[in-house]
Formats: C-alpha cells, sequence, structure tokens
C-alpha cells in the first residue's frame, strides 16, 4: 500500500472529519427475498381444470368409435368426415399447444386459423396434449380446442388424429376454403 504524503493525510482526515466510528463490528445484511410463488399460474390451471370438468359443454360431439371426438358443420356430408378421419386429406400445417395455459392457446388457436385461411390450408392438425402434466391427468386444452374450433366459421369438420399423428392428444381440421 502506497504511503500518504502530509498534505494527502491532511485532506483525508479533513474530510473524514465529522464521521462516527460504529458502534459494533458486526454487519447486518437483509435476508435473501423468498422465492416467488406463482400464484396465477396456479390460479389459471385450476379454473382451466374446473372448466373442462365442470363448464358447459360448448359444441355437440359425436361421440362415434367409442370416445374419441368428432364434429361435422351442419349441412355437411358425413362422407367429409370419414375421409376425413381415414387420413385422405394432406396434412398441410400443425400447431402444438404444449405448455400454453388456457388464453395463450387460444390466441395461438386464433392466429394458426387466421394464418391457414390466409395461405389457403385446408388441412392442419392441432396437439393440445392428453394432459398427462395436468392437475388430475385431465387433457385440460382438448374440450376448450374442440369447443373453440366448432365455433369458427372457417372449421368445416375435425375428428380425432390417428395414433401416429397424435392419437387423442390431437385434432385434425378440415377448413374451408378461401
Amino acid at each position: 500500500m502506497a504511503k500518504l504524503s502530509p498534505v494527502e493525510q491532511a485532506e483525508f482526515r479533513a474530510a473524514v472529519a465529522d464521521v462516527l466510528p460504529l458502534q459494533s463490528d458486526r454487519v447486518h445484511f437483509e435476508p435473501p427475498a423468498p422465492l416467488a410463488i406463482p400464484r396465477q399460474h396456479r390460479r389459471d390451471e385450476a379454473a382451466a381444470l374446473g372448466e373442462s370438468l365442470h363448464g358447459a359443454m360448448l359444441l355437440d360431439l359425436y361421440l362415434e368409435g367409442g370416445d374419441e371426438a368428432a364434429w361435422l358443420r351442419n349441412g355437411m356430408a358425413r362422407q367429409v368426415l370419414r375421409d376425413l378421419r381415414r387420413g385422405r386429406w394432406v396434412m398441410q400445417g400443425k400447431l402444438d399447444l404444449h405448455g400454453l395455459n388456457r388464453d395463450e392457446a387460444r390466441v395461438a388457436v386464433v392466429e394458426f386459423l387466421n394464418e391457414c385461411r390466409h395461405r389457403d390450408l385446408r388441412c392442419v392438425r392441432i396437439v393440445h396434449g392428453k394432459g398427462l402434466s395436468s392437475p388430475g391427468r385431465e387433457p385440460v386444452l382438448k374440450r376448450l380446442v374442440l369447443g373453440w374450433l366448432s365455433q369458427r366459421r372457417e372449421v368445416l369438420a375435425f375428428c380425432q388424429a390417428r395414433a401416429a399423428e397424435g392419437g387423442a392428444g390431437a385434432v385434425v381440421v378440415l377448413l374451408a376454403s378461401s
């Protein structure tokens, strides 16, 4: 450490002349703030689960062949739904909703359908998940997605995806041409 000259020592003493020494040799630190609790995320999950289990049905689902969800717009030939189930339409797009809450998922579905309409895509797949990571292992987004799709004018039909395309965790959607 460099030694101070007499002038520097005098300047230092003048600068700290009115400083009082500490009464204790201990230094007190504030404890760290507790970790954040994701309360809103938990409320969103609980609300989505409650809505999916006890909410009003948003659509009439045709449960043909077990509990496989399928829907066909009024006035459409049943052949359309059968062809959709059999994979006769070429899959032109895909949306994966894994990791999204219901509000984010709804926005994503709307934006995806708008993009599909703009690009004139006719057959797309939406992966909503099987609910394996959800509270109660219920597919929270599945019922919501099916309801949202049935309310969109451009949706002509939808059905559960085939096993190789996601099975009960995805839905294949047929869209009207632009």
